[in-house]
């Protein structure tokens, strides 16, 4: 009997709730506390048991969608960082886990308020200098006259936001640039963050935000220096140094443009891409140089698209030698001569008429020795002289025409 009573005693003490699972805790989801950083592109949650697997997600408009592994914080928290996302267009994230064998979906859909075309547009900015950054945007088109837009930026994804604290403005005094003079030290590892969103009195204003700007690729660099081109003989040989840049980058990722052009020429020459060297140098046949030529280079990151300013042109090259004016001189000579020529064979003639008039043939010649001297004769010779002359100056002029 007392075995019996103890069997039962046994039977009625309470069961330890953690012993047991209950059926309708198994539906309820292990994901709370979904939250999303907008600022930070952060995506945090918290799970009340032990899962097995999870993945987090995020579904852009115009972006294909990106997964990744959450990472867990410090205090038990779950995050997943999606960077190179942008959230302006509105976004979809969801969190997918498995615990104790079911699996559990949350979903966080955000939106940007405010009236549709309010926001930024044709957001930019670049280095420059060295040290210095300008950024610039447009007004949203469908944006009310009272729009006050503000710019933040940070260095790092939990790095310290600073707003910009030289606006730019346009003629109606709407915000629509910043100046930055402070950009700390540099890292070839720099990215930018940006965001940019506003105010007004009429209405909420949509913000705008940004894949990170890579810092190497942003920056528009100073117009190579020191260039020169000499004549070895063989080849003009151009040269130049790398311009000073913000950071501490390989020569290989500069992407230089060089325009070389005849002086005087109508036609243009196709400009010349090189990659960046430590010994920046380009080599062009002294035989396809006829003429003085100019050359000016500029650079950029080879990934980038923004161009330095032209540098100053080098000429170089001889002039050519001007044998239409060496002709024209050399005709001149030619007629000048061809003139005195004739000049002296006139006089020659006259001088000959004179002297028959004061010292006539005497009868007693011979008539032979006499016919050799007759005026006749001698005239005639003066006058197909004189014809000759004037046939080459002719000739000659017309040529020089």
């Amino acid at each position: 009997m007392a075995v019996l009573l103890a069997f039962i005693s046994l039977l009625l003490v309470p069961l330890n709730p953690a012993c047991f699972t209950d059926p309708a805790q198994e539906k309820v989801s292990p994901i709370i506390n979904l939250k999303l950083d907008s600022r930070k592109k952060m995506l945090t949650w918290n799970s009340r048991r032990n899962v097995t697997w999870q993945e987090c997600t995020i579904d852009a408009p115009l972006d294909p969608p990106i997964s990744q592994t959450p990472q867990v914080a410090e205090d038990g928290t779950y995050f997943c960082t999606f960077s190179n996302s942008v959230l302006h267009r509105g976004a979809t994230l969801t969190v997918n886990v498995t615990s104790e064998g079911h699996e559990f979906k949350a979903t966080l859909t955000f939106c940007n308020s405010g009236r549709e075309g309010s926001g930024a547009v044709n957001f930019s900015c670049l280095i420059y200098n060295v040290r210095f950054l300008n950024c610039s945007w447009a007004q949203g088109p469908a944006a009310p006259a009272d729009v006050r837009y503000h710019l933040y930026m940070w260095a790092s994804l939990h790095g310290n936001v600073s707003e910009c604290a030289q606006y730019v403005l346009d003629p109606t005094g709407t915000r629509v640039g910043c100046h930055f003079d402070q950009l700390g030290e540099p890292q070839t590892t720099d990215n930018y963050f940006f965001l940019v969103n506003g105010t007004s009195n009429e209405t909420d204003i949509q913000f705008l935000d940004f894949t990170p700007f890579v810092a190497t690729e942003i920056e528009k660099y100073n117009p190579p220096a020191n260039l020169t081109a000499r004549n070895n003989g063989s080849y003009y040989v151009i040269q130049w140094d790398n311009p000073v840049t913000r950071f501490n980058i390989s020569s290989h990722v500069l992407y230089y443009e060089l325009d070389i052009q005849r002086k005087g020429s109508f036609s243009k020459t196709d400009p010349v891409f090189q990659r960046g060297e430590n010994r920046n140098e380009y080599l062009m046949p002294s035989s396809a140089v006829t003429g003085v030529h100019t050359v000016r280079v500029r650079v950029r990151h080879v990934y980038g698209d923004t161009w330095s300013e032209w540098g100053p042109a080098q000429p170089f090259g001889f002039p050519e030698k001007n044998f239409t004016g060496f002709l024209v001189v050399l005709i001149g000579l030619v007629v000048g001569a061809a003139a005195l020529s004739s000049i002296g064979l006139m006089f020659l003639c006259k001088r000959f008429s004179l002297k028959q008039k004061l010292f006539p043939p005497i009868p007693q010649v011979k008539r032979e020795l006499a016919g050799s001297f007759t005026p006749t004769r001698e005239s005639n010779l003066c006058s197909r002289s004189i014809h000759a002359a004037a046939h080459v100056r002719a000739s000659l002029l017309f040529l020089a025409e």
